[in-house]
């Protein structure tokens, strides 16, 4: 009498195995998903010291993000062959490119720079303040639409080096640029900062991170990583979930570990 028991128990258990992967994929709508990374790719240059994109590009390839922010990035420049970095990459990684200047510099240009696997309906550059012994930054910032029909709007940016008050100002400026933003934004970059840091907590105002309350894994040097100052967040904090985060560290492509997240954008109800 045992034996029919142990069948319908059986088959019972195996339905619910069976239902419980497709009930979970049924949530994760992947038109939703979408996987940014942020590069800070020392304008070209390897660890070696020698001047390869193709190392830049084959672990963008990788990795296989749909938004790339990076910084460092030199257009023109005497010091990089005078190569338009991002469209170089781009082309090696059959994305679109697009570059947005910081400043003059070696008979060229340097900012930042956005890759995307989507087609950019919009762009626009903010310049970012910085104090007389500072670099000059900016912010640049694409909107596009997902494979499920949803704008959104990704920016990068490179926070100052130099001392904090600097970073200070740029967090508060790229608040008052980005906070009325008309569609769900993700926010990528070097920021210099460590995650306890005034301009983190400024940034956090209105931005989520996509670490949440964890202690975050450092980014950088990428040899021996130590402290987190490469980020992916994300306005407003309700209408993204994070679904996987990855720190690379390779040691060769550049001094810092590229980061990798994985973000689904939440529909209104």
């Amino acid at each position: 009498m045992n034996h029919p028991l142990k069948c319908c128990l059986l088959v019972l258990l195996l339905s619910l195995s069976t239902f419980v992967p497709v009930w979970s994929q049924a949530q994760l709508d992947s038109s939703r998903i979408v996987k940014v990374l942020s590069f800070n790719i020392l304008h070209g240059r390897t660890t070696k010291g020698d001047f390869n994109l193709d190392v830049l590009a084959n672990l963008i390839k990788k990795y296989d993000p749909d938004l790339v922010g990076m910084q460092e990035v030199d257009f023109k420049a005497n010091r990089s062959k005078r190569y338009d970095l991002a469209t170089e990459i781009g082309w090696r990684t059959h994305m679109v490119p697009l570059f947005g200047k910081a400043m003059d510099f070696d008979g060229g240009e340097y900012g930042e720079a956005v890759l995307s696997r989507f087609s950019i309906l919009k762009s626009r550059v903010v310049a970012l303040p910085s104090l007389p012994n500072q670099e000059p930054r900016a912010a640049l910032e694409i909107v596009t639409v997902l494979p499920s029909g949803d704008t959104i709007a990704f920016v990068g940016t490179h926070l100052a080096h130099e001392e904090e008050a600097g970073r200070v100002l740029q967090a508060e400026k790229i608040n008052e640029a980005f906070a009325q933003n008309r569609y769900p934004t993700i926010l990528v970059g070097d920021l210099n900062a460590t995650p306890e840091s005034e301009p983190i907590r400024i940034l956090q105002q209105h931005w989520s991170t996509s670490y949440g309350t964890g202690r975050p894994k450092p980014t950088y040097p990428s040899d021996k990583p130590r402290v987190k100052i490469d980020y992916v967040l994300f306005s407003p904090g309700q209408r993204w979930k994070v679904l996987e985060r990855t720190v690379i560290q390779d040691t060769i492509a550049s001094d810092h570990c590229a980061y990798l997240v994985s973000l689904q954008l939440v529909p209104t109800k």
